[in-house]
């Protein structure tokens, strides 16, 4: 059974690109994927932490286990953890690998008024 950590209470995890050149070590494989940053907040962030270690010593995958903002499961691998302490808790900062076609950008195409002056 793959080991997880879930989300289990608040809005899907917001993904960030990652262009720092150590992350983008972890992201060496034969497929392409993008690495994505996302910060979690938790109560027990070196426990999580400790868990992914578990995972990665044991050559295993964690996932991070949450709903999309259609309510439909999705899961990321974890490919690094890190826990920061901050005045309202303990944040969990995990890098995750993304395929391009589950990432949902949206594109800017400009002000709307920048296209209602084009049509006049």
């Amino acid at each position: 059974m793959d080991e997880k950590i879930t989300i289990i209470e608040g809005p899907p995890p917001v993904f960030e690109s990652v262009m720092d050149g150590w992350a983008l070590g972890l992201n060496e494989s034969p497929r392409l994927y993008n690495l994505m940053l996302t910060r979690v907040r938790t109560f027990n962030g070196h426990a999580l932490v400790e868990r992914c270690n578990r995972a990665w010593r044991s050559k295993g995958v964690i996932y991070l286990h949450y709903r999309n903002p259609l309510g439909m499961e999705e899961r990321a691998p974890i490919l690094a953890a890190r826990n920061v302490e901050t005045e309202e808790g303990h944040v969990l900062l995990l890098w995750c690998r993304r395929r391009p076609e589950d990432i949902d950008e949206e594109l800017d195409f400009g002000d709307e008024n920048d296209q209602e002056e084009d049509e006049s």
